[in-house]
């Protein structure tokens, strides 16, 4: 077999191609099996009569159908792709995509200009409309219950820069506010180096009350999770634990805090489950229901929506709210009852004690000291307890060793009330019990022992 070169497969393209010779591509599983299910629903009927009232009957040229503006949308989702470029790239480099939009090969793809005018020219109950049919069809199937839901957040990057925020009361950038800061100052004319000094020294210098982005009135300035500040968007999702299905999703300044969101993601969930309730019952009332009438019972949320403000009102909307350090400790005491429903996370028994203890210790002494700890046993230099005295074990049902409780009301997250002695004393107690108070001429004999013993009398 000879070996085939670039310069041997320049040629000149063909004027006319017949049909039959374009290359083709089977088309991808998943978008064919969606694309039967959206066509068996009849989804491009759905869609052309809600959004009839945006387009003119005869006049114009024929604009991007809603058909497939909307499973372009899809395809940003599945493909995890957050801008219209990209999906617009995407949808020109793929025979599999292409076949799943019906454009034909000698059609063009939709540029992203073409996405975003339409985005606009349909309004936002529309697109709420068609995210409500899209959780009918994954009712009838029993893919949505509704009872049990997931509510988090996170922070998305505003298509915005900091440089170019603004005053919201004199519509001054931030260099002009710095330059006439300067000038009050004392400062003539002030050079780079001096605004930049200028700036260090002033406190909380961005704030959203203050500024704000033209171009975007609605980002709002924030820490992003890598520790950057930037104006950015604040998603909050709701989420079916049953089956993973998406109820609702709200848009928030990146600047409230989760315990100010969650009842609006909460009040939008509860009316896609009641909309639901409400088809169902209209569309086969001699049914059982697949939807759980009683709405949204349960929300686990993670800890940082958890205040008393928000206990008080999940039961006055009588729903139970389960956190994430809940859940952690139902797990760690072996699905135990009484840590997730209750609110009251207890303190797990054995290892996870004993693992948090020496950790806490470890920090107070140095790298060596902690080689001689580990090497020497580390049972003998950790508390038992909070209290530091190991009362009388007791075995659970699984044969876990578990400590007294402490006959003390409790207080705070469920841990037992008691005088706590210091953690400097309590863990080298019994260090100076098992070293110092051996004086036997072997253990003297040996330098890393006498060294330790002298540094454990010294830190006691």
């Amino acid at each position: 077999m000879a070996m085939g070169t670039r310069k041997q497969r320049e040629k000149q393209e063909d004027l006319w191609i017949a049909h039959a010779e374009l290359a083709s591509a089977p088309g991808h599983p998943f978008y064919q099996r969606l694309n039967e299910l959206l066509e068996a629903e009849r989804f491009d009927e759905f869609v052309e009569t809600r959004c009839a009232k945006f387009y003119a009957e005869k006049n114009g040229r024929p604009s991007l159908t809603p058909g497939i503006y909307f499973r372009a949308l899809l395809i940003g989702y599945f493909e995890g792709i957050g801008a219209e470029r990209g999906i617009a790239w995407r949808l020109a480099d793929s025979l599999a995509l292409r076949r799943f939009m019906g454009i034909a090969l000698d059609e063009y793809t939709p540029d992203h200009s073409t996405i975003s005018r339409t985005r606009r020219l349909i309004d936002l109950d529309t697109h709420r409309e068609v995210f409500g049919w899209v959780l009918g069809v994954l009712a009838d199937r029993g893919l949505l219950k509704g009872q049990r839901i997931a509510i988090d957040a996170t922070t998305l990057e505003a298509n915005a820069a900091m440089r170019s925020i603004v005053r919201r009361d004199t519509a001054e950038s931030y260099e002009e506010f710095l330059r006439g800061l300067a000038k009050a100052s004392g400062i003539a004319t002030p050079t780079l180096e001096d605004l930049a000094r200028l700036d260090r020294k002033r406190k909380k210098r961005t704030s959203n009350k203050e500024w704000k982005s033209p171009a975007d009135g609605d980002a709002r300035i924030a820490k992003m999770k890598d520790g950057r500040t930037h104006l950015a968007h604040k998603a909050e999702h709701a989420v079916d634990l049953d089956t993973g299905a998406v109820l609702a999703v709200t848009l928030q300044g990146a600047d409230r805090g989760d315990t100010v969101t969650l009842d609006e993601t909460l009040c939008e969930a509860g009316m896609a489950v009641a909309q639901q309730v409400g088809r169902e019952a209209e569309l086969r009332p001699n049914e059982a229901p697949k939807v759980n009438v009683a709405g949204i019972e349960e929300t686990v949320t993670d800890k940082g929506y958890h205040s008393g403000a928000v206990v008080k009102r999940m039961k006055a909307y009588g729903v139970r709210r389960h956190s994430g350090e809940e859940t952690k400790g139902a797990a760690e005491l072996g699905g135990q009852s009484g840590g997730a429903t209750s609110g009251v996370c207890e303190p797990a028994a054995g290892a996870g004690r004993v693992r948090q203890e020496f950790t806490a210790a470890a920090r107070r002494v140095g790298r060596a000291q902690l080689r001689a700890l580990l090497r020497d046993g580390r049972d003998a230099a950790l508390p038992s307890a909070r209290t530091g005295k190991h009362l009388e074990a007791a075995t659970d049902p699984r044969g876990c060793v578990q400590s007294k409780p402490d006959p003390a009301p409790t207080a705070g997250r469920g841990h037992a009330a008691g005088v706590e002695e210091p953690l400097r004393q309590t863990c080298f107690n019994p260090l100076l019990t098992l070293h110092v108070a051996d004086e036997s001429e072997a253990v003297l004999q040996k330098p890393n022992l006498r060294v330790r013993c002298q540094v454990l009398r010294e830190i006691a």
